[in-house]
């Protein structure tokens, strides 16, 4: 088959959705003994090629980090652009949506909407993959990765075999659906105790936003909340 995979994140070669990909490939590689092009939604001045690949391929598949809820500008504009072409030759489109949220269902309602969006295009919608709890991946070691970037392979082997994604993996890895009353104890703890906002804290301060982390930027006035300016010098309080 000729397979295209498209990278919808906008950290490109530094994103999850990369490492996710690389492994669904070493999977779909193993199988077929070939590699399937990979191109980067967010890279600049190349939207003639990745129409081209679009054109070139029968088999798509197209991963995004979820984005409040939905999806990045870039893959939304990427979509427009796909309606621009002839869609006369039936394709099989499927997606895979990975996430920072622990549970499933967060991503449930966009995956609704690329189900149509298929339809919209005149191709085989080959199903969502969904996982969350992806944000921490490069985080982690080894030995804590090793189970999910597994299943992504398999996931490609399987894809190579068959044209499809497994419907028993894309099971697999949608769980938990949601959080048990467990799971969600926890995670009223961790923000009561402030260890939830660890990881992003320390993201802002690496980017040296931290001091900007409650700016309203459109806020029309101080009725709203403080404003941009009213926070950016902020302490750490």
């Amino acid at each position: 088959m000729r397979l295209v995979v498209y990278n919808g994140s906008p950290r490109m070669q530094g994103s999850n959705s990369r490492i996710l990909i690389q492994h669904f490939l070493d999977g779909y590689a193993r199988f077929t003994g070939d590699s399937a092009a990979v191109a980067m939604i967010g890279k600049q001045g190349e939207r003639e090629k990745h129409l081209e690949l679009f054109r070139q391929s029968d088999h798509v598949i197209i991963v995004f980090p979820l984005y409040t809820d939905c999806m990045p500008g870039i893959v939304k504009a990427f979509f427009e652009e796909l309606f621009e072409l002839d869609h006369s030759e039936r394709k099989h489109i499927g997606f895979i949506v990975q996430s920072g949220f622990p549970e499933a269902v967060q991503s449930v309602y966009v995956a609704r909407y690329l189900e149509k969006l298929c339809t919209r295009l005149n191709a085989e919608y080959s199903g969502t993959v969904i996982r969350g709890g992806v944000e921490g991946l490069q985080m982690m070691p080894s030995w804590m990765t090793k189970r999910l970037l597994r299943k992504f392979e398999q996931l490609g082997e399987h894809y190579a075999r068959t044209g499809a994604f497994s419907a028993l993996l894309r099971a697999e890895l949608a769980r938990p659906f949601t959080l048990s009353p467990l799971r969600k104890l926890i995670v009223r703890l961790m923000a009561a105790t402030g260890a939830a906002n660890f990881y992003w804290n320390s993201r802002l301060k690496q980017h040296g936003a931290f001091g900007k982390r409650f700016a309203r930027p459109f806020s029309r006035g101080p009725e709203n909340g403080p404003t941009a300016a009213d926070t950016s010098e902020s302490s750490d309080t």
